[in-house]
């Protein structure tokens, strides 16, 4: 199974912008479906991004709509998060995550990357 590491992560101004990258250790296969998750100290682990790697079909958290945008590479078996006009309050770890696109459960994670925010 094709393990998952983030990178990208780091510091930025309230407004600033980030890309963070997901690399898998393998082929990622036909039938999956990538997700950015994040999570804040004392907070549940919430769901920022999607996208389902054979269609390209991506799906966003109401928060990040319109100032995130997901995307892939399939030759290189990576994903990417773009993050503009970051706030302050979306200071988390933020990870990766792999499911087959018929199940809800997550087969593997990253280690997470700190997305740090200041105002």
């Amino acid at each position: 199974q094709a393990q998952l590491v983030e990178s990208g992560g780091g510091s930025v101004q309230a407004g600033g912008s980030l890309r963070l990258s997901c690399a898998a250790s393998g082929r990622i296969l036909p039938g999956y479906v990538l997700s950015w998750y994040r999570q804040s100290p004392g907070k549940e682990r919430e769901f920022v991004a999607s996208i389902a790697w054979s269609s390209g079909y991506t799906e966003y958290g109401l928060s990040v709509q319109g100032r995130f945008t997901i995307s892939k590479n399939n030759e290189k078996n990576e994903m990417y998060l773009e993050m503009n006009s970051l706030r302050a309050e979306e200071t988390a770890i933020y990870y990766c995550g792999r499911r087959r696109h018929y199940l809800t459960d997550y087969g593997s994670w990253g280690q997470g990357t700190q997305v740090t925010v200041s105002s």
